[in-house]
């Protein structure tokens, strides 16, 4: 199996609304921003599916020493491998992964935020680096471009908060922070077992609200000059503010007890209607 072959499987086992915007790329881009996302779900998977933290930090520093590895010309792992050719051709900073790496090491740590500005820490670490990556792989003229693409990560991860807030629960975490649950008369033991109480219920419409703010401040920041070539992040907001709207629709208190998804074929729709058609704000 080739490096990128490896990639592509990791990709298109997730499931993630992520790989149905690549599709769409010229090959050089594609097989980059698949090995920039198989990188992602390999150091969130450390996280995931490791149980002992020891173990995990481990894993995590190995990691570490892969990308610094990877900045000195050698590539070992096959998403590694993947990478290394377009380190160059993208201008991918080194700080840029690592801070991603300090994103999952807080997993393995922090298992509550006390206000959201200590949660922006983590969105920034977890996905907003990850959107400024992505973006230089999409290509960009005007430097606001990485500002847009930055505000576009954290809104990504806001929704996947949204989403996951019962599966995180499970893992006895919860990302919502604890300023906010008290401001709605929301306990952690309502989470925490599941209660679809009415005060939870206005919770999530507020972090909805929120989200979808970011996904309208992204926007405003994009230039028109770039919105071309960033189509396939804008593909990913159609799919992503859709699950937010399938959320609030559905009823927002559900996420505790189900984790709602789009189905494959109406990603696919969405990705095919706003790559022809333009994203719609």
């Amino acid at each position: 199996m080739t490096p990128d072959q490896y990639c592509e499987d990791k990709a298109a086992a997730s499931g993630s609304s992520f790989y149905y915007s690549f599709r769409f790329l010229p090959a050089p881009r594609r097989r980059a921003i698949t090995a920039l996302y198989a990188f992602c779900r390999e150091v969130d998977d450390v996280v995931d599916e490791c149980h002992d933290v020891e173990v995990a930090r481990i894993k995590l520093a190995w990691w570490q020493q892969q990308v610094l590895a990877l900045y000195q010309g050698h590539a070992e792992h096959p998403v590694m491998q993947a990478l290394l050719p377009y380190l160059d051709v993208f201008a991918l900073p080194q700080v840029l992964f690592e801070e991603i790496i300090a994103g999952m090491e807080m997993d393995l740590s922090v298992v509550r935020y006390q206000r959201f500005e200590d949660l922006l820490l983590y969105c920034h670490r977890a996905a907003g680096v990850v959107g400024q990556l992505a973006a230089r792989i999409f290509g960009y003229q005007d430097e606001q471009t990485l500002a847009y693409a930055h505000e576009l990560g954290i809104a990504f991860q806001l929704t996947n908060i949204i989403r996951d807030v019962g599966e995180d629960a499970r893992r006895d975490r919860i990302y919502l922070p604890m300023e906010e649950l008290q401001r709605f008369n929301c306990s952690t033991m309502d989470i925490l077992h599941y209660e679809e109480s009415p005060a939870f219920k206005e919770l999530m419409l507020f972090q909805i609200e929120r989200a979808q703010q970011y996904y309208q401040q992204a926007w405003v920041l994009l230039p028109v000059s770039d919105r071309k070539a960033q189509r396939p992040g804008l593909l990913m907001a159609a799919i992503y503010r859709a699950t937010l709207e399938e959320i609030r629709l559905d009823g927002p208190s559900k996420v505790l007890n189900q984790r709602l998804s789009l189905t494959p074929l109406r990603k696919l729709w969405l990705a095919w209607k706003t790559w022809t058609f333009g994203y719609q704000p």
